[in-house]
């Protein structure tokens, strides 16, 4: 059963990761950019920080499901640095990215509140993730990439609870400002059990047998 919810997991990530092909593929009346104001797509600004968000959101949605699973980080260390690092750096590009464009979502103060905090959530637990590994301590670094990483799954559960919740609500709009904590709020509360639980296995199994000077070198 843990095996078959990784996988639906993976291929969600995966999926949700392509999502930038569309605005290759598809015209753009038929994507997000037809729900913005004309003085919103006219702006450069917010343009560049869209495609930045998008695609590098993307990059840190299909790459960052390989790093949990401690047999692949044993077995391939060196890759697992290479994607840690090219997460972190895809993270911190599209969290910036999407808190500017917070301000300007569709709804209200409460959608556009809900998307800066969750962008400035998603910047915070990442850099604390790096900070924690060049300190050595592989726990709170793991705690908080689970953290960045729930934020990072909000790009699935938002696309899964959209369709969800305009059946569900008839009100034109507030389906919209629902999902924008909806999508998040529950990811961060699954991942603080995930990391409660790994706080317990520590407990009962020991220390972790990396060595402080080997972690050092992970990023």
């Amino acid at each position: 059963m843990k095996k078959l919810m990784f996988i639906i997991f993976a291929v969600l990530a995966l999926l949700i990761g392509l999502y930038p092909l569309i605005y290759v593929f598809v015209d753009h009346k038929y994507t997000f950019l037809s729900s913005k104001a004309p003085e919103i797509l006219n702006n450069p600004i917010w343009r560049f920080a869209f495609f930045c968000h998008i695609i590098f959101g993307s990059i840190s949605l299909f790459i960052g499901w390989r790093q949990f699973g401690s047999g692949f980080r044993n077995k391939h260390k060196k890759l697992h640095r290479i994607i840690g690092k090219t997460y972190i750096l895809s993270v911190i590009v599209s969290s910036l990215a999407s808190i500017y464009m917070g301000f300007y979502a569709n709804g209200n103060i409460v959608s556009s509140s809900g998307f800066v905090s969750l962008g400035i959530i998603w910047l915070l637990t990442t850099v604390l993730a790096l900070l924690k590994i060049k300190k050595g301590d592989i726990i709170q670094h793991q705690n908080f990439m689970t953290y960045s990483y729930a934020c990072t799954f909000a790009a699935v559960t938002l696309r899964l609870w959209t369709p969800i919740l305009k059946h569900m609500i008839v009100t034109p709009g507030l389906s919209y400002l629902v999902v924008a904590w909806l999508c998040w709020v529950p990811n961060l509360m699954v991942a603080y059990f995930l990391n409660r639980r790994r706080f317990t296995k520590k407990d009962i199994v020991g220390p972790s047998p990396f060595k402080k000077a080997n972690t050092e070198k992970i990023l």
